[in-house]
């Protein structure tokens, strides 16, 4: 599709508790989700039996919030980030925070407020999934009225476009740099969050975008070793391997003589709980014990050269209408999905 000049744009991405009361409803709204919990049962019955869990995460949750300052900047770096992309383009710049209902209406309004013939999209998940940019385009679905609707254009993903492999690349020179760390000294730890490896046989691509975002940021750093791992696994079911915490555990077999190993949440451009308490409070440590020196890299945030790279993918991008990014309901794959080892269904 073609952008047309008058043109409105928005950013959209999970939000999170902005508080400890938050964290329930943030919790409830995240595991009633059908992209992202898929059980194949009735909306309703889903919906009672994961209010009630969310309800009881909540409790263990508390505590691990508390610990990052009692809340996630996700929400408040997201609305810092659209201020700075508006300015850059001088047009206003929306923002959608999927987890955090309290904000639903004011966005719903701003949307019908608009006059532009166009809404540029842009997803703070540089991979596609639908459980994360699939599950917006569905929220929008039935929740914003047809004539909104045909004016949404989506960036789907941008794995490896230049600015934002780019700009992975001069975080993570400038985090070595000023620890004056060299590439013999250095093993990097790629972590991705987690996704169920039924997801990926069913038709989601986010495991494929995952690697292809994993090479081209490696290859452009000369000499630099590294692998890719995936984190935040919940349930019983297999998920994305190699797992992060598994392989945190055995860094004596794969640091190849490497005394600094660094983490790079790739997938994460905001921080979050993933990478404050999980890579920061669980898996840092764990490395530690082993008698490594470990480092975690921030995320993209509120760098300026991010910015200004939002700003360029939203004009450098194919656009796609809503409808294109919305999982179609199927019956489930094949058992193996639940193994170590997928069909190629």
């Amino acid at each position: 599709m073609i952008m047309s000049s008058d043109s409105a744009y928005l950013i959209v991405n999970f939000g999170g508790p902005r508080h400890l009361e938050e964290i329930p409803e943030f919790l409830i709204e995240l595991l009633t989700d059908q992209d992202v919990i898929r059980t194949g049962w009735p909306r309703g019955l889903q919906t009672v039996l994961f209010r009630y869990i969310a309800r009881k995460r909540a409790k263990k949750a508390v505590g691990e919030y508390a610990l990052i300052g009692g809340g996630s900047p996700i929400f408040q770096d997201t609305e810092f980030v659209a201020k700075a992309v508006s300015q850059n383009l001088n047009k206003k710049v929306l923002t959608f925070h999927r987890y955090l209902p309290e904000t639903h209406r004011a966005f719903m309004e701003e949307m019908q407020a608009l006059t532009e013939e166009q809404i540029i999209v842009f997803p703070m998940f540089p991979q596609f999934s639908y459980a994360t940019t699939g599950s917006i385009a569905r929220w929008f679905q039935e929740h914003l009225c047809g004539k909104t609707l045909r004016k949404l254009r989506w960036i789907k993903s941008y794995p490896r476009h230049p600015r934002f492999i780019a700009c992975h690349q001069n975080a993570i020179r400038q985090f070595l740099e000023q620890r004056k760390l060299s590439p013999e000294e250095v093993f990097l730890f790629f972590s991705a969050h987690g996704l169920p490896r039924q997801f990926i046989c069913m038709g989601d691509m986010y495991e494929s975008e995952c690697e292809i975002s994993f090479r081209y940021i490696l290859a452009g750093l000369s000499h630099y070793k590294g692998l890719l791992a995936y984190q935040s696994k919940f349930g019983s079911g297999e998920w994305l391997r190699p797992y992060t915490d598994e392989m945190c555990k055995k860094a004596l077999l794969w640091h190849e003589g490497k005394q600094h190993i660094v983490f790079v949440p790739m997938t994460f451009t905001s921080d979050h709980i993933e990478t404050l308490f999980e890579i920061e409070q669980q898996y840092l440590p764990v490395i530690r014990q082993q008698g490594f020196i470990a480092h975690r890299c921030p995320a993209l945030g509120l760098q300026k050269e991010w910015i200004e790279a939002i700003a360029e993918i939203m004009h450098s991008s194919d656009l796609l209408g809503n409808d294109m990014l919305i999982r179609h309901k199927r019956k489930k794959c094949c058992s193996l999905c639940r193994g170590a080892f997928c069909c190629s269904c």
